[in-house]
């Protein structure tokens, strides 16, 4: 690629980035009231971390197995720890064990 291209290329995500963060602003003037679109607007960030984190916990590893356990093990420890540092721990943790177990 020269530079050419990667320059129209940048280009062409910087407008869209841009216009996916202006428009809203320019379109949207008033109060939002409705509890719906309130209520997809407040869990749409979550619902995009999850997306691109899932996947990637997925295949961190160099056996799903043993990812999946990490991934068990830091699902249930959030739901009953809720403490990131120590979930990410015991799911770090898990993963070694299974590793050194099964592989």
């Amino acid at each position: 690629m020269n530079n050419k291209e990667y320059f129209i290329y940048l280009l062409i995500m910087v407008l869209t980035t841009y216009l996916l963060r202006v428009v809203p602003l320019l379109l949207i003037r008033k109060k939002i009231n409705n509890e719906f679109i309130k209520s997809v607007l407040y869990y749409l960030p979550f619902t995009v971390l999850t997306t691109m984190t899932f996947p990637a916990a997925l295949y961190v590893t160099d056996h799903i197995a043993s990812a999946f356990v990490g991934l068990a093990f830091a699902i249930i420890c959030a739901f009953k720890i809720k403490n990131l540092t120590v979930v990410a721990l015991i799911s770090c943790i898990a993963v070694l064990l299974t590793e050194i177990i099964f592989f």
